[in-house]
């Protein structure tokens, strides 16, 4: 797969029409799949208990007329008119608001940040409309008093934490509620005696099979998925313009909003309790905003415009009009949508319902992977192993530790509360909390990105704001019947978040308090008072800018040392993308016979991270052409070496640079010449024993390379003939005695379990146990302010 080039894919597919209308028919399966479910369950979890359906039909004319405006305001108005205007450079969802306000506020929680990702094409995009900003406005102060205060930036980062938090919490319910909507039809089949022994397995046996299927990879039955929920789409839809015209041909009056009215003044407290079974007809609206990034803007507006909201519509409508001819109500299972749905069609409806059940599942839980990815790339989520299931379509990842978790939970509440009532309670408080907190967060964006008026931003605030605090104080009323399952998963989420975070942060500033000093390094002479052995060695470190301490641990108790040293540092930036011809910065430590550099790898939160062979390809290459382009000074004066970070060159990887330097393995029986005038090689001349590979650089003839330049590429192809090993550091940290009590307990406890438990450097980055040396354990403590 290619990984560079394959991200900005997206651009390219919205130049044609047709086009367009594919990526329209393909968002139904990823997008939409929640959202077209939810006829299953609005009106069996409205009318659970807290209003009853009458003769005079009030109730069911009042909830028809709030879920057709619900659904017009929120989805309609509010997602496709705004918030999808609000990509970050095509990717969606809350990390991507957090990340587009960091970059225009100037505010960022990862700790290893650098004035050059600033120079990045991202930024510098953002810079272009920021500086139109005058300094007067009320933007221009927001900004300033974000940047300025610690406390601000830290409550915006706890907000964006909330709604992602709350998402994995979706994540969980939203599975559980709509497999099990989709079995209770079976009991319109059975009498209830039985069907109360056969919902329960059925649906965990759903669940347990959409699970484990995980692993495979949503493109091996991604074809499905659009068919399916297309299939159901048109299906509900014809089941309600029948249901329409032959029971109740006037429901349409039911769409005023003067039912809404109505419809509170009669049932007044009930009524206001049962928003929260209301509020279920947008779940999986935030879908739209969050898959932003496989597909676009326009393919998304007309799939939900010219499709899924008018079928809906026509869906509830068909719902509204059966029931309100039928008033004898013996069981609850009498308000719910199977009983609207011709006898002869119950069956066939049933398995397409399931099917459409599971799809939507599948996209909430394809979503859950996503968002962990991009807050573990945000160094806000413990590393996990993350595995690329698609080696054509960028962004379809599967995380076994997290698929298991949801598994087991998902399970867990569904034999628990056995109900669509309870699950719809849950399922509703984590919905409209992360609709919420897009709502802040785009009136943010509005200020700060958009340059709009400050009214304009309140005005959003309190339309939208008014009409989700309405459904969230619906929903949180239910605290006991559901509702608190979302909160505690979140606020278990939010913990392990902040718990690692805090963990990160104060860990990379001890790093930074005890980095070795140049003026060190320069004191040890050439030879760094160790004997230099052939070969690359790669030391993963955190920093930036110096020398990590665990180097002078390595220099005080190895006797050898690698003839090439890179001083690796992996990072993430705070944009969804970074193109390969941005992605390294290269430069050298000390002077140039030391042989010793530094390479900051920059990705995206999106990104995807290369194997190891094609990293190390990369890796190579970048530092060879780093050196071909004499960047690097011939002598380093101790007076100069502080400021060498200032000094780092930006080079792409081997598909950016294709006028530069290659790298070439060859097997030794089948070392062929380059065999062309406009290139020639720097190879291997030292001798080895019967060697698997010879390495060499093709360098076009235009190149002008002085005699210490061609010396270095020399020694760099020499020792990465010899192979490459990865350096990693193992140590523990501790709280010192002076700090408090609750720093002691997060530190020593809460983060050094989570460390220990997490993936280390070397599964993130798909390292060979082969090639990897641990050394350690260095103890380290820091002193929690």
């Amino acid at each position: 797969m290619d990984l560079e080039t394959g991200v900005f894919q997206n651009h390219v597919k919205r130049e044609s029409w047709k086009t367009v209308l594919t990526l329209a028919y393909q968002s139904l399966g990823v997008v939409y799949g929640d959202l077209s479910t939810s006829p299953l369950y609005v009106y069996k979890s409205t009318f659970a208990e807290d209003i009853q359906h009458s003769e005079t039909n009030e109730e069911i004319y009042g909830v028809l007329s709030f879920v057709f405006w619900t659904l017009t305001l929120v989805p309609l108005l509010k997602y496709v008119f705004i918030v999808l205007k609000a990509d970050d450079n095509g990717e969606g969802g809350t990390f991507a608001l957090y990340s587009l306000l960091c970059r225009h506020a100037r505010i960022n929680s990862l700790p290893n940040c650098q004035v050059a990702d600033e120079e990045l094409y991202e930024y510098k995009r953002d810079a272009a409309t920021t500086c139109l900003t005058p300094t007067t406005t009320f933007g221009s102060r927001l900004k300033s008093t974000l940047e300025k205060h610690r406390v601000l930036q830290r409550f915006l980062l706890l907000l964006a934490l909330i709604g992602t938090c709350m998402v994995i919490g979706d994540g969980v319910l939203t599975p559980a509620l709509s497999v099990f909507s989709a079995v209770s039809g079976l009991e319109l089949s059975m009498a209830k005696e039985h069907h109360k022994y056969v919902e329960v397995p059925v649906a965990c046996t759903i669940l347990i099979g959409l699970f484990a299927l995980q692993h495979y990879g949503t493109h091996r039955v991604g074809f499905l998925f659009a068919p399916v929920v297309l299939v159901w789409l048109m299906c509900i839809s014809a089941i309600g313009i029948y249901n329409i015209i032959h029971w109740n041909p006037h429901v349409y009056q039911a769409l005023s909003p003067y039912y809404m009215y109505k419809f509170l003044r009669k049932t007044q407290r009930g009524g206001w309790m049962s928003l929260g079974g209301i509020l279920l007809c947008i779940t999986g609206s935030e879908a739209m905003f969050a898959d932003l990034g496989h597909f676009s803007q326009l393919s998304i507006k007309i799939a939900f415009t010219s499709l899924v909201y008018p079928s809906l519509i026509l869906a509830y409508m068909g719902q509204a009009a059966y029931l309100s001819q039928h008033h004898v109500i013996d069981n609850d299972y009498h308000i719910g949508f199977y009983v609207s749905v011709p006898g002869k069609l119950r069956w066939p409806v049933l398995v397409i319902a399931i099917l459409a059940a599971v799809v939507g599942s599948q996209a909430i839980i394809t979503g859950t992977f996503s968002i962990i990815k991009q807050c573990s790339a945000l160094g806000c989520f413990p590393r996990v192993k993350i595995v690329h299931t698609s080696s054509k379509i960028h962004g379809q990842i599967y995380i076994p530790e997290i698929n298991w978790t949801l598994m087991l939970l998902c399970l867990a509440v569904t034999i628990g509360f056995r109900d669509t009532k309870r699950l719809g309670n849950a399922s509703g408080l984590a919905v409209i909390t992360v609709m919420l907190v897009t709502t802040c967060l785009m009136s943010l964006v509005i200020v700060l990105c958009w340059h709009k008026s400050v009214f304009l931003a309140i005005c959003f605030v309190c339309f939208f704001g008014t009409i989700e605090v309405l459904y969230f104080s619906a929903s949180l009323i239910k605290f006991l019947e559901g509702a608190w399952v979302p909160i505690a998963l979140s606020l278990i989420f939010l913990i392990v978040m902040c718990v690692w975070h805090y963990g990160i942060l104060k860990t990379y500033e001890f790093d930074v308090q005890n980095k070795v000093s140049i003026n060190w390094l320069l004191s040890l002479g050439p030879s760094l008072g160790i004997v230099r052995v052939r070969g690359i060695g790669l030391i993963h470190t955190e920093l930036v800018s110096g020398i990590p301490a665990i180097f002078s641990h390595f220099v005080t108790n190895l006797p050898a040392f690698h003839e090439v040293l890179v001083f690796l540092c992996i990072k993430s930036v705070p944009v969804p993308h970074v193109r390969a011809k941005e992605r390294f910065l290269v430069g050298h430590i000390g002077p140039r016979q030391y042989r010793l550099y530094r390479c900051i790898v920059r990705y995206g939160y999106r990104d995807v991270h290369k194997d190891d062979m094609e990293f190390e390809k990369d890796l190579v290459c970048s530092v060879a052409e780093y050196i071909r382009t004499g960047n690097a000074e011939p002598n380093g004066a101790k007076d100069e070496m502080e400021s060498e970070d200032d000094k780092m060159t930006v080079v792409g990887t081997c598909c950016t640079h294709t006028d530069g330097i290659q790298l070439r393995e060859e097997d030794v029986d089948k070392i062929e010449s380059a065999g062309s005038s406009e290139l020639r090689e720097i190879r291997s001349s030292s001798p080895v024993m019967q060697p698997r590979k010879r390495v060499r650089f093709i360098v076009p003839d235009s190149s002008k390379i002085n005699r210490d330049a061609r010396e270095e590429l020399q020694e760099l192809v020499e020792a990465r003939e010899a192979g490459i090993a990865y350096i990693l550091g193992h140590c523990y940290v501790r709280a010192k005695q002076g700090s408090s009590m609750l720093k002691k307990l997060v530190i020593n406890y809460g983060y050094e379990f989570l460390r220990r438990n997490s993936r280390a450097p070397a599964y993130t980055l798909s390292v060979p146990h082969a090639s990897t040396l641990e050394v350690g354990p260095l103890f380290f403590q820091l002193l929690s302010n």
